[in-house]
C-alpha cells in the first residue's frame, strides 16, 4: 500500500501505556472501527491469581480513519501520535490487518513475540543448542541453524525451530574476526 493512496486506511496509533482499552473505546465511540487484539495475562494482585486480557501490542491501538481529517484522532485522551515515518503517517498493511483480525475472530490463543528479521542475530534459548548465536537467514523455507569453522571457511546445517531463538540487542551483534579458531554459530531460517 502506498503512502497517501487510501485516505481510509487502518493505522497504529501509539498510546500511552496502560490506555489501550480506554482509548479504543473513546475511538469507537466517536464513529470509528479499532481494532485491540488481546491475549489471557495470568497477573498477581495481592497475592492472589488473576487473569487479564492484555493488549498484544502493547501501547498500540490500530484504527481506520481519513487520514487527512485525524485531528478528531489526535485529540482522543491516550492517544500520543499516528505512527509513520517522521511526520507522515503510514497505513499498516491490509493483509497484516486482515491476518490479526482472522487471529482474532478464531479464537485461539496468542502472545507477544519478539520481532525477528531475516538477516538479524539471534540467540537460541532452547536445548540442546542453548546460548548459540548466529545470523537468521531463510533457506528453502526451512529454519536452520549452521554451525561455522570460519578457519576453514565451512559450515553444517541443522534444521531448528524458529520459536526457539530470540533477537539479540545490536550492540552485542559483534562478528568474531576471520581466521577465529573458535567454533561460531550461524542460525537460517
Amino acid at each position: 500500500m502506498g503512502l497517501g493512496l487510501d485516505h481510509h486506511g487502518w493505522y497504529a496509533l501509539q498510546v500511552r501505556t496502560r490506555w489501550e482499552s480506554s482509548t479504543s473505546l473513546l475511538l469507537s465511540g466517536k464513529g470509528y472501527q479499532t481494532l485491540l487484539p488481546t491475549y489471557p495475562l495470568k497477573r498477581s494482585w495481592s497475592g492472589k491469581p488473576r487473569e487479564i486480557n492484555a493488549p498484544l501490542f502493547p501501547g498500540y491501538v490500530f484504527c481506520q480513519f481519513d487520514v487527512h481529517n485525524r485531528l478528531p484522532v489526535l485529540v482522543t485522551p491516550g492517544v500520543i501520535a499516528v505512527v509513520g515515518r517522521g511526520k507522515v503517517p503510514v497505513p499498516v498493511e491490509d493483509g497484516e490487518i486482515a491476518a490479526i483480525q482472522a487471529l482474532v475472530s478464531s479464537g485461539h490463543e496468542a502472545a507477544p513475540w519478539p520481532f525477528l528479521e531475516l538477516g538479524q542475530r539471534v540467540r537460541i534459548e532452547s536445548e540442546p543448542f542453548e546460548g548459540l548465536e548466529g545470523i537468521l537467514i531463510n533457506f528453502k523455507g526451512n529454519h536452520r541453524i549452521v554451525l561455522s569453522v570460519s578457519l576453514l571457511r565451512r559450515s553444517v546445517a541443522l534444521e531448528i525451530d524458529c520459536s526457539c531463538v530470540r533477537p539479540i540487542p545490536a550492540a552485542r551483534a559483534v562478528l568474531e574476526p576471520l581466521g577465529s579458531p573458535r567454533l561460531l554459530t550461524e542460525v537460517v531460517a
